[in-house]
């Protein structure tokens, strides 16, 4: 993953109601949910919720599929663990000792 990519899916999470979708989906696994399902664990009208799938989406977190008459939606988590790794690419690399769980930290 680049920078570019990373920043699109960080500013992607950094919204409330897209970050509670997104971990139902992650929580859902890869079936994923419908759409008025997202809404209705949510409590989000959906216009509003099609507007942070849509960004959601775009910036590579979730995937959406048809599925019949309704849209399914799951989170894309082979792109998930390449932010992920891209953000732990270089823990620690000024200690020997590379990085290290702090047991002091809950």
């Amino acid at each position: 993953m680049d920078s570019k990519s990373a920043v699109t899916a960080l500013a992607a999470l950094a919204q409330e109601s897209r970050l509670a979708a997104f971990r139902l989906l992650v929580t859902a696994g890869p079936a994923g949910m419908s759409a008025g399902a997202i809404a209705e664990a949510l409590g989000l009208p959906s216009p509003s919720l099609s507007f942070h799938l849509k960004e959601l989406s775009h910036a590579g977190l979730i995937e959406g599929r048809s599925q019949g008459r309704h849209i399914m939606y799951s989170a894309n988590y082979a792109n998930m663990q390449a932010l992920m790794d891209f953000l732990m690419e270089n823990c620690c690399a000024a200690q020997q000792s590379g990085c290290a769980q702090n047991e002091t930290e809950a």
